[in-house]
């Protein structure tokens, strides 16, 4: 009897020892990148989550560069990925998007639903982007959308100086949901008892966490605050569906779109729509604020010249500060924009974008494998020395000259290729209505806080308290 146990042991351990190895193996039809896939199923999961400094490359990153080279082979969140920190090789992929179409790991999807403007191609993709450049397109922010930036700027920033010492990351944060969730859909959060922002803190809090959709966990919290957040949206989109009241906001747009005969909109996609504008739009402009914050009040310097700059515009006005920032004013606000540049480099708030291949893909000797993931891993260019001298430096002078309103090789904050951020002209804005409130209108100093981090996404674990006075 003992044999035949043994025997049975003897196999299980060679069937083991063959799943690990073809786990640590993957095969493909030529040459792999280097790499490791890390533990069966798990990968190196662990090792990209783990916490580094603000002005670090990830040492996931930086750690298998040395050993690999720019291009490497891992396995994240139970999926084959190839990282690539090669300036060439990224704008080639995100050039590419048949061979390169957009998808994210399973359970990312789980989380940020498989009918978002996040994996969607072609045609539908094009359709949606039109949509919402209906809503945030340079005609729509002029038009419409500059005065209400500027109203709601105006009453926050009065409003963090009526209690003296306030939090950036939170202030800004809710600066922005409460400004665009009624631009969207006619939500006022201070008037509803669902509060729908804090769904949006849950789902933040675990939207780069190990998935184990379990009680307890920061991955079942995520999923959990997207459903209630989601229910919200669905509840006033019906709302709204039955009683055909105009609000004139977005939400009236997409009700519309849904019941044109033939339209590529859906309800499931028009509620999925709402969601993932109200995530990307909110987080990641308060998170850039909340580093603007700190840089500009870091660098005397600077603020010595945003000031000239904003003040310059107050005297070309006939009623001075009493009027509202116009378009022309906007766009003549050139230092502004280097100093926004120069933060949302030194951000780097997403810290990667994926990409599905499509078919074998042969680079630099390697092949790709159809079915793998790419991730474009844009914050090492944006901190090498190669690309920018002293790269570490908050120094918005670097942009002098530079073409300030696009993406390049060497410049991925808002994306690149046609998935060039949708919103990145209104975060641009919303960036610069602040900054002129901020530095004509009061006077402020950071008193605790602004120690920025990194898991892999940016947070603030102690906020950015500044004490802020009318002048």
């Amino acid at each position: 009897m003992w044999k035949i146990a043994l025997v049975l042991l003897a196999l299980v351990v060679v069937r083991i020892t063959h799943w690990f190895y073809t786990w640590a193996n993957p095969k493909g039809n030529s040459k792999l990148p280097p790499g490791s896939m890390g533990l069966p199923i798990i990968g190196e999961t662990f090792q990209f989550l783990s916490q580094h400094g603000l002005y670090d490359i990830p040492p996931f990153i930086t750690k298998r560069m040395a050993r690999y080279g720019p291009l490497f082979r891992t396995n994240l969140f139970g999926q084959k990925v190839i990282v690539s920190t090669d300036p060439e090789i990224n704008y080639k992929i995100l050039q590419e998007n048949k061979t390169f179409p957009v998808s994210y790991p399973e359970s990312f999807l789980q989380i940020m639903g498989r009918n978002g403007m996040l994996t969607i191609h072609e045609n539908f993709h094009k359709y949606l982007r039109n949509l919402i450049l209906h809503l945030v397109g340079p005609e729509n922010l002029r038009a419409k959308l500059l005065h209400g930036v500027d109203q709601t700027t105006r009453r926050h920033l009065h409003s963090w100086a009526s209690c003296g010492i306030y939090d950036v990351k939170e202030g800004a944060a809710q600066m922005i949901f409460d400004y665009f969730c009624k631009k969207l859909i006619s939500y006022d959060e201070t008037q509803d008892v669902k509060k729908l922002r804090e769904f949006f803190k849950d789902f933040m809090d675990g939207l780069l966490s190990f998935p184990l959709n379990i009680p307890g966990t920061a991955f079942h919290a995520c999923l959990q605050g997207r459903k209630k957040a989601t229910k919200v949206i669905e509840n006033i989109y019906q709302e709204r569906k039955a009683s055909k009241i105009y609000c004139d906001d977005f939400m009236d747009h997409l009700v519309a779109e849904v019941e044109k005969e033939g339209s590529f909109m859906d309800e499931t996609n028009a509620i999925n729509l709402v969601f993932l504008l109200l995530f990307a739009v909110h987080e990641t402009t308060s998170q850039a604020i909340t580093l603007l914050v700190k840089y500009v009040f870091d660098n005397p310097d600077v603020l010595a010249e945003l000031t000239k700059e904003h003040e310059g515009i107050l005297r070309s006005r006939k009623n001075g500060n009493k009027s509202e920032v116009t378009w022309e004013e906007y766009k003549s606000m050139t230092f502004s924009h280097m100093v926004i540049n120069e933060t949302v480099r030194l951000a780097n708030i997403v810290p990667g974008v994926f990409r599905k291949v499509s078919k074998d893909v042969q680079i630099k000797g390697y092949t790709i494998p159809a079915g793998w993931l790419v991730m474009v891993a844009s914050s090492v260019v944006h901190f090498t020395p190669e690309k920018y001298e002293d790269p570490l430096a908050f120094n918005p002078w670097r942009w002098e000259g530079k073409e300030l309103h696009a993406g390049s090789k060497s410049f991925m904050a808002f994306g690149g290729g046609t998935r060039l951020c949708a919103g990145a002209d209104l975060a641009k804005l919303q960036m610069a209505v602040f900054l002129h409130y901020l530095v004509t209108t009061y006077s402020w100093s950071i008193i605790k806080g602004g120690d920025g981090v990194r898991k892999p996404g940016l947070i603030f674990p102690n906020g950015l308290h500044i004490q802020i006075l009318e002048k």
